[in-house]
């Protein structure tokens, strides 16, 4: 059931109120004794736990797959060079070395505990708020339109061609001023906001669905470990969605900040349509659907940790009257 004190349906987030008449607006279904207190759902402190987990899920995981992401940068701007994911990563041993793998892992780290704390902060916070101002029938009849916009607020990014940040940050500035920071910025947005509008709403649906039509027993009855695996599955197949549909504009964002002053029209007919949609994206499967999938898992747990419910999963309730809805707020 949904907190007596807000608009959000529950199917929004599960486990709150605890299933009595007036219950406060904290979180059930939790250890009973979590490490920081008992979090209130929408306080300052839920929001921030929720970016602190996001920044977590984001920065760790992408500098964990930096080696993946060199390769797959590496065939979509030389594939005469690097023909293959086997044969990239012999190519890279052989002229770099182990470190070579790792290159960027310091920008890539920094930028993207950034941007998760922001992406998955923002999305909690602009969730709640377009529920609330949709009111309860309406968020359970358009909660797909409410995930999209929730995720829609353009995040950050970082891309490297250096060896480092400490390196990286000046040879930018030396060799096309502060201006050269923000080479392939649109492109980048176009990367991004798809690619995180699908990973939220396509993940939610798909955890909605798991605990539906998959999983007989109800989530608030099912152990941590099994939701934690939920989380997992729901986004690696989130991230496949996620990676086909944000793929064209990835190499465009490659393309450009390899090629100085190229354009996207140089970048299309380089690449050819094709080789648009198509160069790399296999491995970019494998990488985004395993990050994404393990990000939820970091999210998610962090979220248990400090007693929070894992996303996702609860049914949409029945639309509550106002009347009722002023009965119930009275009675709280």
């Amino acid at each position: 059931m949904a907190p007596r004190n807000s608009l959000l349906p529950s199917f929004l987030y599960d486990g709150v109120g605890g299933g009595g008449g007036g219950a406060p607006a904290v979180v059930a279904g939790a250890p009973s004794e979590p490490p920081f207190g008992m979090i209130e759902l929408f306080s300052p402190a839920y929001y921030s736990a929720c970016a602190f987990g996001g920044a977590a899920a984001c920065g760790l995981t992408h500098a964990a797959v930096t080696p993946l992401d060199v390769i797959k940068c590496n065939i979509q701007i030389d594939p005469t060079k690097y023909k293959s994911t086997t044969s990239a990563f012999g190519v890279v041993m052989r002229e770099q070395g182990a470190r070579g793998f790792y290159r960027g892992w310091a920008p890539t780290f920094l930028g993207y505990s950034a941007q998760g704390a922001f992406k998955y902060g923002l999305y909690e916070v602009f969730k709640k708020e377009y529920a609330d101002m949709a009111g309860p029938e309406y968020a359970a009849r358009y909660k797909t339109l409410i995930y999209l916009a929730g995720s829609a607020p353009p995040p950050g990014g970082a891309a490297g061609y250096a060896r480092g940040l400490s390196d990286g940050f000046p040879k930018i500035v030396r060799n096309e001023s502060y201006a050269g920071l923000f080479r392939g910025l649109v492109p980048l947005w176009g990367r991004q906001i798809p690619y995180t509008m699908m990973k939220f709403a396509t993940y939610e649906n798909i955890v909605e669905m798991a605990y539906k039509h998959l999983i007989p027993t109800p989530k608030e009855q099912c152990s941590k470990p099994l939701q934690l695996g939920v989380s997992f599955g729901s986004g690696y197949i989130a991230g496949v969605f996620c990676a086909a549909v944000s793929h064209p504009a990835d190499n465009l964002v490659s393309f450009l900040n390899n090629s100085k002053g190229a354009t996207v029209g140089d970048a299309v007919k380089n690449l050819g349509l094709w080789g648009l949609f198509t160069r790399g994206l296999p491995l970019r499967i494998l990488m985004i659907g395993t990050l994404t999938g393990t990000q939820w898992v970091i999210y998610d747990s962090f979220k248990v940790m400090v007693g929070l419910p894992t996303t996702g999963g609860a049914p949409a309730p029945a639309a509550i009257p106002i009347g009722e809805l002023a009965e119930l707020k009275a009675s709280a």
